[in-house]
């Protein structure tokens, strides 16, 4: 299960806020999927799970993290330079993917990616590749942080911008302080109130969105009343709808 991973980069992208490039022995897996991170200390094995970032075809595993003061695990990685060693689980797992989105006449035209903090991770890691470009002919990422300095990964995202500038729409939402071009409110009262829609230009409806979700508990319990009360259901292999979730702990 556990092989031993190098850190061959790192990215600090504020304090707390870093990502981890490393070079292992991992099974092919789907955009979207997570794998664990371990340490062994004092003969016991301390592990938490991180979505992948990079794309399949990358020869590296990266992770974005945030170190959490009393954590069991963050500080550690937190503290790991270029050639230190990390156990890894050889298999990413994990149904946060698009292999789960219905196909056909029950797609729809538009892609909806909701995420907060670190949990954008696993988007990232699908608009990487070809399948969502493809699909849709509208995506969106609802991108909500309390702070400018926790955007992650923004240069990329503009990047998106400028190569599918008909296609990809960034919505921001910075709750803690005034970013130029962000909203300042929470998601699922972005969502509820309109803000959302109404920034992005689009709306959500059953007939023509998908809606994958990724963040904290509350932002996903509050961004699925919200999207529920516009008409979306919860997608479910027996019954496809409009709201894929991956609760990110």
């Amino acid at each position: 299960m556990w092989t031993r991973g190098r850190v061959i980069e790192r990215i600090d992208w504020s304090d707390k806020l870093f990502s981890l490039r490393i070079v292992t022995d991992l099974a092919p897996f789907i955009p979207g999927q997570f794998i664990k991170l371990s340490q062994v200390r004092d003969d016991k094995r301390v592990a938490r799970a991180y979505s992948l970032v990079n794309s399949p075809d990358k020869a590296y595993a990266e992770v974005l993290a945030v170190a959490v003061e009393d954590g069991q695990l963050s500080p550690q990685l937190q503290n790991l330079a270029i050639g230190d060693e990390i156990d890894v689980t050889q298999t990413a797992t994990g149904f946060m993917t698009l292999d789960e989105i219905p196909k056909g006449e029950l797609q729809g035209r538009h892609l909806w990616f909701l995420a907060t903090g670190t949990a954008v991770g696993p988007f990232l890691s699908m608009l990487d590749t070809d399948e969502p470009w493809q699909r849709f002919e509208k995506i969106i990422l609802v991108y909500g942080v309390r702070e400018a300095k926790d955007l992650a990964y923004l240069d990329k995202l503009r990047a998106y911008e400028q190569q599918y500038p008909n296609q990809f729409i960034l919505c921001l939402s910075v709750t803690r302080e005034p970013f130029e071009g962000a909203l300042q409110c929470r998601i699922p009262d972005g969502l509820s109130s309109g803000e959302i829609e109404r920034k992005v230009g689009l709306t959500l409806c059953a007939a023509d969105s998908q809606v994958m979700i990724c963040g904290n508990p509350g932002m996903i319990n509050g961004a699925q009343a919200a999207l529920i009360d516009k008409g979306l259901a919860k997608n479910l292999r027996r019954a496809p709808g409009q709201i894929t979730v991956e609760k990110y702990w």
